[in-house]
């Protein structure tokens, strides 16, 4: 009895005892928050940014629990803490470098979650920024196109300072893409020019009248050039066919979907068209090739097959 005494009078033990507690309380209001967050919002991002607030809340409610308790204590253990964390920095390196990739993330408009990008070989939507790794849904690999492949990848957040850093969503949300229609010689090229600048424009519209503002707004945050946001057709004569090259901006999450819609009306007019236009493919005619002989002699006897152009 006497012994529990001591410890109950005991600063230290006292201490820790209101450490704990405190430290309870804030995980389990926290905890609550996050399901009243939970239940009542609707919105995925808002959901997302209030779970996280309530969460770093957490985190610096505890730190100051903490200061306080043992603030009586803290100047006396400051040259130990710091050879202590000097050491701890060395020893955790990659930890202190994602931690600071983290502040950098957060802080340095690298990426927002929600975000397309690619870091390093790793392309997908930012779903999640951690402290210490960033977490990817990943695009593409064995998955052809834009869409996911169902693998959820974690970088450290150190890599912002070692690989280059692409997003494909920040300030403007559009991409440029393109596709090629090789036409065969012959046709009536100027009909094709024609029909395809007007798909573009029909397919395209609304994406290039969505993205003047985004652009004008990154013309004036950034050092560029004003760009042509509408869509345009290009034609190159090659050696076996003209090349129509239709250029065009879309949302960075559609791509895949307005490319079938460009070539399902390309399609549809070329067979409305009635043979003013015929698509080229690389295939290859043999024009006035002579007759030719040939034999083969087999053990079963001899074959004359003749070639008759």
């Amino acid at each position: 009895m006497d012994q529990i005494k001591k410890w109950v009078t005991d600063p230290t033990f006292s201490r820790i005892f209101w450490a704990v507690t405190g430290l309870a309380i804030v995980f389990v209001v926290g905890r609550v928050l996050q399901g009243v967050v939970i239940r009542n919002v609707s919105d995925s991002v808002a959901r997302y940014r209030a779970r996280k607030f309530v969460t770093f809340a957490g985190y610096l409610t505890g730190i100051v629990v903490l200061v306080t308790v043992f603030s009586s204590r803290v100047a006396g253990l400051t040259v130990a803490l710091g050879v202590a964390g000097a050491g701890v920095a060395l020893a955790l390196q990659e930890v202190v470098a994602s931690l600071a990739g983290w502040f950098a993330i957060s802080f340095g408009n690298f990426y927002s979650p929600g975000d397309r990008v690619q870091v390093g070989s790793v392309r997908g939507d930012v779903i999640d920024i951690g402290v210490l790794r960033t977490t990817i849904m990943e695009l593409g690999q064995w998955v052809d196109g834009d869409l996911y492949n169902d693998r959820i990848v974690r970088i450290a957040n150190s890599y912002v300072f070692r690989e280059p850093v692409s997003n494909y969503s920040a300030d403007f949300p559009f991409l440029w893409d393109e596709i090629t229609l090789p036409v065969r010689y012959g046709s009536d090229w100027k009909f094709a020019k024609t029909m395809l600048v007007g798909v573009a424009d029909e397919v395209c519209r609304d994406f290039a009248r969505a993205s003047m503002a985004a652009w004008k707004d990154a013309v004036a945050k950034y050092r560029l050039e004003d760009a042509n946001v509408e869509p345009m057709v290009t034609l190159v004569a090659n050696d076996n066919w003209l090349a129509f090259t239709i250029r065009y901006v879309v949302d960075y999450r559609k791509r895949r979907s307005v490319k079938d819609a460009l070539f399902t009306r390309i399609l549809e007019e070329v067979d409305r068209a009635n043979g003013r236009l015929r698509l080229a493919s690389a295939t290859f005619e043999l024009v006035n090739f002579p007759g030719v002989d040939v034999s083969f002699d087999g053990v079963r006897g001899t074959v004359e097959p003749r070639y008759v152009p």
